[in-house]
Formats: structure tokens, sequence, C-alpha cells
């Protein structure tokens, strides 16, 4: 059982055990031979009893329960090539000789739950591509190779970034190195959003069954929620920091000439991921969101949607990364009117529109709250990663009757918007790690600079130097070891650290640092104050080299 997926495809089997490498090869020399025999592909449809009973006498239960979900009026198609006959939907090429068995591959295998369910049955799932050229498939090969070497839980690893335990699947560890990378990017977050006028807020992590159900989450959202009992009170762990938001807004009156009112949050919230869909700072089951709201007029929808685009758009050029946008569109399981959404839906065409910004839609995809904007960053691989959102939401300032008092010195109800820039920091956090290799840029990286000595002669020299940058708001790190200084410098180019400053004998008579970078430049012997002057142009500009 399997479809096309956006990446090839896969095939899920029921067998008790993993298929082995050697069989994946022998599966994949018989499929190059399909392609060789040019079999002819025959579509044809049954009856549901007739395709039932097929399917059972062929011993396939996984495809008799598929049949039965069909809707009563479904077209229940099946597809034969040669000796072989499937439950498929199709389209289907007309022959097998249109795929070039040199340019097919079988991937991966893996164990997946039938239908994703982790109550049901374990599969093993086998995963292929195929492309018209051979070169077509072994640039694809290069580029998964190029991704392994990236993989961020191995670079989180061998950079002391964070670690992930057993002890607490999904809830990351986060390691000094890491520290310093989480709180240069929560420092760069806040001076932009002080520049953009956001005030910043903290919410409680825990709050009353009560809060939740006024909201709509425990009704919408209650299965992914962490919940307990206090003194015989329901209380539930955040899954969203906006509900506490929501009770910050309307803890004092407001009037029309605070709106916009930008209000931010950094705030941790859990939510509840089967352990199978776990990977790294990716999905995990607790992260610091970036959550901000901002409470406005109607008449200042436009202004504010587009407002918060240039500020992604400023923070994402920063890092290099460059985005899609998908309009998400009312879901089944909604609050509020059709008219409602569809009024939301067309302030966030247009105002996108008008900034000549492109975008698709993604039907059924919105919040259960209100329409959104999904921002889809594209890195260094091509790959794309789904951080930033901007929702709008008419329906939790009704529910917490949320207000402002209007130049007619009447009452009226705010509308806002939800937005989040990098999503998650641990999310982000891993998206940069693989989009820069580790090698992050000298403004981000946890150590800057790496001080190394040719002999101990230089020890205190060293030192100095160190301390000097210390001063100056640089991280340093020294390495005095009695190694040879190749293997120091290879070290830290390991390490990834942006600058290796070699000091030796004729470094410390003459008061100079001789300059390396992590890509092998070779830029002499400087002055101190000269290369810090220009370390810290490149820090506040947040160059990319």
């Amino acid at each position: 059982i399997g479809p096309a997926i956006e990446n090839g495809f896969y095939y899920d089997f029921d067998t008790p055990e993993p298929f082995s490498e050697k069989q994946l090869e022998e599966l994949e020399a018989e499929m190059r031979k399909i392609c060789k025999e040019k079999l002819k592909l025959e579509r044809f449809e049954l009856p549901r009893e007739e395709a039932i009973k097929f399917m059972e006498e062929k011993g396939e239960p996984y495809k008799v329960e598929l049949i039965n979900d069909l809707p009563e009026d479904a077209h229940i198609s099946f597809y034969k090539q040669g000796e072989f006959t499937d439950l498929c939907a199709g389209p289907h090429l007309d022959s097998t000789g249109r795929i070039k068995g040199n340019a097919l591959k079988l991937t991966a295998c893996n164990a997946a739950y039938w239908r994703g369910d982790s109550n049901r049955e374990t599969l093993q799932r086998i995963y292929g591509i195929a492309f018209p050229k051979k070169d077509e498939l072994d640039a694809y090969l290069q580029r998964i190779e190029e991704a392994k070497r990236r993989d961020h839980r191995k670079l989180g690893k061998e950079l002391g970034l964070f670690m992930l335990r057993d002890e607490g699947p999904g809830f990351p560890f986060f390691l000094p190195k890491g520290m310093v990378l989480r709180n240069t990017l929560i420092d760069y977050w806040r001076q932009v959003h002080k520049r953009y006028g956001y005030v910043e807020i903290s919410t409680p992590m825990m709050l009353n069954r009560q809060l939740w159900e006024r909201s709509g989450h425990w009704d919408h959202y209650k299965n992914n929620m962490y919940t307990t009992v206090i003194d015989d009170t329901d209380f539930a762990i955040k899954p969203m920091n906006c509900p506490g938001g929501m009770l910050v807004y309307s803890s004092e009156p407001h009037s029309y000439r605070e709106l916009p009112l930008r209000v931010g949050e950094l705030g941790l919230v859990h939510r509840h991921e089967l352990s199978g869909a776990l990977h790294g700072l990716f999905r995990v089951r607790c992260f610091t969101q970036d959550d901000a709201h901002v409470f406005m007029t109607r008449e200042q929808m436009k202004d504010v949607i587009q407002e918060t685009v240039r500020l992604f758009d400023e923070v994402y050029s920063t890092f290099g990364l460059s985005y899609t946008i998908e309009l998400s569109t009312m879901p089944e399981d909604h609050i509020g009117t059709v008219e409602e959404w569809e009024q939301n839906q067309d302030i966030l065409k247009n105002a996108i529109t008008e900034m000549g910004k492109d975008f698709v839609i993604n039907e059924g995809d919105g919040a259960f709250y209100g329409p959104k904007l999904d921002f889809h960053l594209a890195d260094s691989l091509g790959r794309t990663w789904q951080c930033g959102t901007i929702q709008l939401d008419s329906q939790l300032p009704e529910r917490f009757e949320l207000e402002y008092t209007g130049a007619d010195n009447e009452k009226h109800r705010p509308v806002m918007i939800h937005r989040v820039v990098l999503g998650s920091i641990e999310r982000f956090i891993g998206v940069i790690t693989e989009h820069f290799a580790g090698a992050f840029p000298a403004w981000l990286a946890p150590v800057q600079v790496k001080v190394l000595t040719v002999t101990d002669r230089v020890d205190d020299y060293a030192a100095d130097v160190a301390a000097k940058l210390d001063a100056m708001g640089f991280r340093v790190e020294v390495d005095t070891r009695n190694e040879k200084i190749g293997y120091k410098i290879r070290e830290a180019q390991l390490q990834k650290v942006p600058y290796m400053l070699v000091v030796g004998d004729r470094d410390k008579e003459n008061g100079t640092v001789s300059v390396r970078h992590r890509s092998g430049e070779d830029q002499g012997a400087l002055s101190l104050d000269g290369f810090a002057a220009q370390l810290k142009e490149e820090v506040d500009t947040k160059a990319i080299r």
C-alpha cells in the first residue's frame, strides 16, 4: 500500500522483519528488469462487492479495508501490469518502459503504523524515487548525502549545541554553546520587535480548564494538551500563548488611540506528539513560540498585515532565507460564520497581493479560529520549512469580550492577528543549523574567535588577546594545549569557529595576531584593533560568510 509523495513514492509491506540492504538491492534489480520488459499497464474498474471479493481472494485485508472506507459512489479502479494487479486511483504511465531503470532508486526502509495509527499493525515502508534521467537521480542522491552531513541532530552533538535523551522524548536539552546561540537569536528577535513597536509579556505555563473552554482549545485541541488536576480543578499546560494574551489585554481598558497594540511573547508551550513523529528539534513536545498578538480596528487590518510581512522580510533576509506563501482557508472543524471567514480570507489576499507577493491556496488548512498565511522558507539545499504564520482572528476577541473605546466614545470589538516569525525557537535553530551546515555567521556563532598558541612562550600573550576581545563583547576561547598548530587549526575548523587567531613569538613581539578564517582564507598578521574593527563590522551588519 502506498502513494506517490513529494519526493518519490513509498509502499508498505506487512512483514515481520525489516528488509535488509541486500533485499532492497534485489528489489531494485527486479524493478529495473520490469522497466526493460516494457509491460503495458491496464486500468479496469469493479463494483464494490466484486472488488472486495477480488482483494479477499488475493489475501489483501488492508485493501479490503480501504475499499470499505470509500464513498458509496466511488469508482473502484485497479491497474494490471504483467502478473501484478493492484488497487489504485491512478493515473499511471501506459508502460513500464517509460521509466528509466538507471534513474530509479530505493532510498530507505523503516517501520510505519497502518494508517498512521499507533494502535494498529506495524508495517515495513520502502521509499523510492525515479527521474527522467540518470544525472537527475545522481544530483538528487548528492543532495541527500549533503543533507545527512548537515543533519542538525548530528551537528548539534558535534558542536555541543543540544542533546536529546530517552528520559525526555521530545523535550530537548540545550547545552552551554547552544544557549549562547539561542540567546543571541532571542536578543535579535527582541531588537527587531522593539523597532516595530512591540511590547513583551509573559503568561503562565498552566491555566485552568475554564479558560481553555472559553478559548475553544478544550473542544478543538484537547487531544494535544497535557492536563492535570489541582485542588479538584482541571488544568492544562498551555499548547498556545493566545488565551493568556487575551487575559492580559482584558486586564485594563483600551482606547482606539492605542491601536494597533502589538504584544509579543516568547512562551514555552507543550503539545503532545506521537513518539513516532518526534524528530530532533523539528518535531518536539515542548518549544518556545515567538508569538505576538496585534489588536487593531478593522480599518487597520491591511496596514498591520503588510507591516508584519515587512518584518518577516527583514528577519528572513538576515539569515539568507527566501520564502513562498500559502493562504490556508477554512477547515471543516472551525468556529465563526462562513461569511466572517470569507471576509478575513479576502483581507489577507488583498494585503499581500497589493505588496506584489505571490501565494498559493491551501484549502481547508486554516486554524480553527481563522484563515492564515503560512511562510515556507527555502534553505541552502532548496528544502522548504514552514516557520512564519500570520493568522487572522475575530473569534477570540469575541469569546473573551475584548473591547476598546472608539472615537465615538462607544465600546467596540478589536480584530486581532496571531503571528510568529521564527515559529519555534528550537525548530528555527534546527533549520539554520542545517542551512549554514553549522557554520553560523559570526554574529550568531557560539564562539566567534579562537586564539591558538604556537608555543607555550606566548600563553600569557594569548590570554591577554582573549581578555581584550572579551572586554569588547566578543565570544572568544583560547587553546594553549601542547599540540601542533595544524591540529589546533583543524579542530577549530571542525567546530566551525569563524576566526582563528594564531599567535607566536613574532606576534607577541609585534603586538599582532595572524588571522585565519574557517574557510581556509589566511589574512596574515593584523593588529588586534584592526582585527576587532573588522569583526565588529561583520557582527554589526550580520554579514553571512
